[in-house]
Formats: C-alpha cells, sequence, structure tokens
C-alpha cells in the first residue's frame, strides 16, 4: 500500500514538474506571430502543421493527468463535427512522456480529432506552454490568432465564437 502511495506521489510530482518546465523563460506566442510549424507522430501517422495551410486550426495541449483536458475533449469533438465542412482542424498535442498514458485515456475518451504525440514536449516549449490545456487558434495564414489557457464550462462560448469568427474572416 506504501509503495503503490510512493508511486502515485512519484507521478504526480513528475507531471507538476514538467509543467513547471514551461514556465522558464520561454514566453507563450503572441497573436499575429507565425505558428511554429513542427512534425509529430500520430495515431494515424505523421501529424505537420505546415499541411494545414488554409484551413483554420485549433491546436490543444493536452495530458492524460489533467483534469480540465478530459472535459475539453467532448467540446473539442463537437467543434470538430460542428465546423469540418468549413475546414477547422483540431490537433490535440499530447505531452504524456509515455504514449501508453495517452493512448489509455483516448480508449476511455476518444477523440474525433487529430492526435500528435510529443513525449519530450519540444513543440509545447516552441509555443512557450506554461500550463495545461493551453489551445492556440491559428488562422488559414499560419498566424496565431488567438490563445487560452486552461478549459471549464465557461470558456465554450467564447471559444467557439473565436473559432466562427476565424472561419468567416476572409483567406
Amino acid at each position: 500500500m506504501k509503495t503503490m502511495r510512493f508511486h502515485k506521489l512519484k507521478e504526480l510530482l513528475l507531471a507538476f514538474s514538467f509543467c513547471m518546465s514551461f514556465s522558464g523563460n520561454v514566453y507563450a506566442l503572441e497573436p499575429g506571430n507565425k505558428a511554429p510549424d513542427f512534425n509529430l507522430p500520430g495515431i494515424q501517422g505523421s501529424v505537420q502543421l505546415s499541411k494545414t495551410i488554409g484551413s483554420v486550426v485549433y491546436v490543444d495541449f493536452w495530458a492524460s493527468w489533467c483534469g480540465p483536458c478530459r472535459h475539453s475533449f467532448s467540446w473539442m469533438n463537437a467543434m470538430q463535427e460542428k465546423y469540418r465542412s468549413q475546414n477547422l482542424q483540431i490537433i490535440g498535442v499530447n505531452l504524456d512522456a509515455k504514449n501508453e498514458d495517452a493512448k489509455k485515456f483516448l480508449a476511455e475518451i476518444p477523440a474525433k480529432f487529430t492526435v500528435a504525440f510529443d513525449s519530450k514536449g519540444e513543440t509545447a516549449k516552441q509555443y512557450g506552454i506554461k500550463g495545461m490545456p493551453t489551445s492556440f487558434l491559428i488562422g488559414r495564414d499560419g498566424k496565431v490568432i488567438y490563445q487560452h489557457l486552461g478549459f471549464k464550462e465557461a470558456d465554450k462560448e467564447s471559444l467557439e465564437k473565436q473559432i466562427k469568427s476565424a472561419l468567416e474572416a476572409k483567406k
């Protein structure tokens, strides 16, 4: 029993230090900046941001141990379904150190959008992630339109408004 508690505590401390490792001198991307390209392994092959030019992209950084991330998945699934025909692409970038943890999460809460794996956190560092979930709305031109930290019920409406506005913007 003590050994099990020790391992759980160790996992929580690792998760906390993982989050805190992003809070150094790295700053989050500002709206108007070009979103850094990435090429990551995904569930269905390579996921490369530069291949989405011409689409509005919602990039969400998440982890299996993140409580708010669990709640964001049903909303992201709904947004992907609702706006797919208008060229919205949602990419969930998982930051678990072990892909198996992410796959267990996804078995419980399936994603109807693209999932990529960044187990070393390199992409998260490029984006200046300070907590999870953190999402970036990227315009058809590849530039950051909006960024959002966290996820709660009250965020849904304003996030959807941001997506709708980006989809309605001229190409």
